[in-house]
């Protein structure tokens, strides 16, 4: 259903399929469209038990394999030496099996965030940060490098000091391999020009801030989403909120603020503030930039034609509850995929949407959502259960027929059932 937006500003075309939505570009323009037929709805949903696997990532090699990196539990998982988690299915998602990723003493180690990328030659990265639970401090970031589809890793230590914090990983269209991550004392930046055999500190994104997210685009533009909040929220400096672009492969970096003031909360337990950590951004086709936020019952969307200096922005779902922790990645086709959390108050929920976004010049956004849907997720050692989203995002990714894949972890002491839930999402 088609509705035409009028207002203080430009007017736009905006189609809505799944829940009603209100809309908004440049100031204050509002459109409501009925609930249509053309949801996303669930085809698979299953549940592998094992190991935790909080705050998971997920990727497709284009053998077909499935890859899944996650951390164990923050009770029990407290070696930072010990070797990071990482699963394989080879039956499109229905069954999985763990990757020997090497040994503690071939440098796989870690316990916290994960993130996984492959190159445009099949080379699988996996990186891992360690975390010392009794100091509240990281310890150090490694990235395993895999030319075999997961059957052999190369380990090497990026950095081992204390307060090193949220890596990200990816490669640009050259093949050069970026990492970046923060230690309360800015955020830093390591590439690799030869597939991961050989790796080399650059200078720092920023000063200051946290390594909320990365992206680099398919003409090898990169955006870095530079936080408040730093350190494992150790460290909060308020005036630092950033989104950083390179145009030349990492070597220089404009910086301009997001297209939102956003309020942080460095305890994320202020129940008058949405919980924020990875604030994703993603790249179109030429040079579009997008960046997807919460605003309490509102998710946006924003894009730049101009490498961040000015946004337009469009409210993608109302919500009944507080959305938080967004994430989202590029399709190609000028789609996005994205996911959120919704704090209903007494249910957490999570939902997955489809943007069909217009070519550059356009106006016009289509969103498919789901239903919203609950992760199998409580809060270890407590009396009484409690919702927990066991990490602050839910990664989701495009499969070869158009469908979208997301993992979720299960975390579940009460009924001792442990791992992540594979899910399905499709029209």
């Amino acid at each position: 259903m088609n509705s035409i937006l009028t207002g203080f500003g430009l007017m736009r075309k905006v189609r809505r399929r799944g829940f009603s939505v209100v809309i908004m570009a440049l100031g204050f323009l509002h459109a409501h469209s009925a609930a249509g037929d053309d949801t996303l709805r669930l085809i698979t949903r299953s549940d592998h038990l094992d190991t935790l696997a909080r705050e998971p990532m997920l990727v497709r090699h284009d053998s077909g394999a499935l890859f899944v990196a996650g951390y164990p539990s923050q009770v029990t998982g407290t070696d930072w030496t010990a070797p990071p988690l990482l699963w394989r299915s080879d039956d499109d998602g229905a069954s999985w099996n763990r990757v020997d990723v090497g040994s503690s003493a071939d440098g796989a180690q870690g316990n916290s965030d994960v993130d996984l990328t492959i190159g445009a030659d099949g080379t699988l990265y996996f990186l891992s940060m360690g975390f010392n639970r009794s100091t509240r401090a990281g310890t150090h970031i490694a990235v395993g490098v895999s030319d075999d589809v997961g059957k052999t890793w190369q380990w090497h230590m990026l950095s081992a000091t204390r307060f090193d914090d949220r890596p990200w990983i990816s490669v640009a269209p050259n093949g050069t391999v970026h990492v970046i991550w923060n230690d309360g004392g800015g955020v830093r930046h390591s590439v690799s020009p030869d597939s991961g055999k050989s790796w080399a500190e650059q200078k720092s994104v920023h000063s200051a801030g946290g390594s909320s997210h990365l992206a680099i685009g398919p003409r090898g533009n990169i955006a870095v989403r530079i936080s408040p909040i730093s350190a494992s929220a150790n460290k909060y400096e308020a005036e630092v909120d950033l989104i950083a672009v390179s145009r030349d492969n990492g070597q220089s970096w404009t910086k301009h603020p997001p297209p939102a003031s956003l309020s942080w909360d460095p305890t994320l337990s202020d129940p008058q503030k949405v919980s924020r950590w990875v604030e994703p951004l993603a790249w179109g086709e030429e040079h579009r930039l997008w960046h997807l936020w919460s605003e309490g019952q509102v998710v946006k969307l924003g894009w730049s034609d101009d490498y961040g200096e000015s946004w337009q922005a469009a409210d993608v779902a109302h919500e009944d509850g507080v959305a938080f922790f967004p994430y989202m990645v590029a399709g190609g086709a000028g789609r996005l995929a994205v996911t959120w959390f919704v704090n209903g108050g007494e249910k957490l929920s999570a939902r997955v949407a489809l943007i069909e976004t217009a070519t550059a010049g356009e106006s016009e956004l289509t969103v498919s959502s789901s239903d919203l849907f609950t992760i199998s997720a409580w809060l270890e050692n407590t009396e009484t259960p409690m919702q927990t989203p066991a990490g602050e995002y839910i990664p989701v990714i495009f499969l070869p027929d158009g469908k979208l894949a997301l993992v979720s972890p299960i975390q579940d002491a009460a009924r001792d059932r442990w791992g992540f839930t594979w899910w399905v999402f499709g029209r």
